[in-house]
């Protein structure tokens, strides 16, 4: 939910986020995908992991409210993406090893942050084909020796049925609109919207209507979730501490561009009030989502990595207490979002991937 994002990408490769292209140029078998680590011994959690995508870079995996689909995005070249695309498949039938998902964002652009809308029907994500058919230009991945990602101008919030028509947009002010999340009720819309010269959430009906600015602190905030009784919301953040490091973001935004090396967790409620620090672990904390329980929140983060690239997930109580390593790659694992019934948790790793860069899906049960 993020411009998003394999931002142990930024350490290892020099490498931005999900923008880098894959060069795998046809559809990988079971038979020809390198049969390395899928689930580790620590991870008590996971149970019967089963990988889903088996090339590209593949992230933000949501599900349905009726729990049998996920919607996501891929670069993956072999379903002919040049950037990143929306998609959606059965992970209980579908074997994308085999066949290609469906293809959602049929109007071309760059495509992120998708998610199913009410009765499973339509799905909403954030897209720039408005400005363009054509993957917009990715900038230089490092500014003064920064790693930095593109917030592009052009990203707005549109609703696609399950073919891929167009059905509605939901915003269209000149500025960054993305990274829409949907309530478990199905009334209300969390999202990142670009106003006044900073990056901050906004709530809206699912409608579109009485657009609602609920954070006003100077930062990035982003990849914001419901809590599934739908009087709370996760999110990450930036929150530069001095005068110099606020100049600084500030003076990266009005170029377009974001540093997404410093991140925390906090939670509020829907108005912005009751607004609460999860995480002060330092690095990058981010993708969280809340458990089935309410009460906690699951997450990645590179804080224990000394080199900054390996990003695990864990666990976190809603006071700050009780962090738990959750996964065990040594290189990438974000993106977790449990299914509505929460048995089951689906997220981005790097495992398996046969030494090359690409990020797939994985499926497991979930071992509370």
């Amino acid at each position: 939910m993020t411009p998003i994002v394999v931002l142990c990408l930024f350490f290892m490769y020099s490498c931005k986020n999900k923008e880098m292209k894959t060069s795998i140029p046809k559809l990988m078998t079971y038979d020809t995908i390198p049969q390395e680590k899928v689930h580790y011994p620590q991870e008590k959690h996971l149970k019967n992991i089963k990988q889903l995508t088996f090339g590209g870079n593949n992230a933000e995996a949501y599900w349905s409210f009726d729990g049998t689909m996920l919607t996501f995005q891929s670069d993956y070249a072999a379903w002919g993406a040049s950037c990143d695309q929306i998609f959606y498949f059965n992970p209980f039938k579908d074997d994308l090893a085999k066949e290609k998902p469906h293809l959602i964002s049929k109007r071309g652009g760059r495509n992120t942050c998708s998610y199913f809308m009410p009765g499973d029907s339509m799905i909403i994500y954030a897209s720039t084909h408005r400005d363009s058919a054509e993957c917009p230009p990715v900038p230089e991945r490092k500014v003064g020796g920064k790693y930095v990602w593109p917030i592009y101008a052009s990203y707005d919030i549109y609703v696609s049925d399950l073919r891929g028509n167009t059905k509605m947009q939901l915003t269209n002010i000149e500025g960054y609109d993305a990274e829409p999340t949907v309530s478990p009720n199905g009334t209300k819309i969390v999202y990142t919207a670009l106003r006044q010269g900073d990056l901050n959430l906004w709530t809206m009906d699912i409608n579109g209507q009485n657009k609602k600015q609920i954070t006003f602190l100077p930062g990035y905030d982003g990849g914001a979730f419901f809590s599934p009784d739908g009087n709370k919301i996760v999110f990450r953040a930036s929150r530069p501490p001095t005068s110099e490091l606020r100049a600084e973001y500030y003076d990266l935004l009005r170029q377009g561009l974001v540093q997404p090396t410093e991140m925390e967790l906090f939670v509020c409620d829907l108005e912005g009030g009751h607004y609460q620090q999860v995480t002060k672990l330092g690095k990058a904390n981010w993708a969280p989502f809340f458990h089935p329980s309410g009460k906690k929140i699951i997450f990645s983060s590179n804080h224990a990595g000394s080199k900054g690239y390996q990003f695990n997930l864990y666990m976190i109580n809603l006071d700050g207490t009780g962090l738990e390593q959750i996964s065990f790659d040594p290189i990438f694992d974000s993106f977790p979002m449990f299914s509505p019934d929460g048995k089951y948790l689906v997220w981005s790793s790097n495992r398996n991937n046969g030494g090359t860069h690409d990020t797939n899906l994985f499926m497991a049960e979930w071992v509370d």
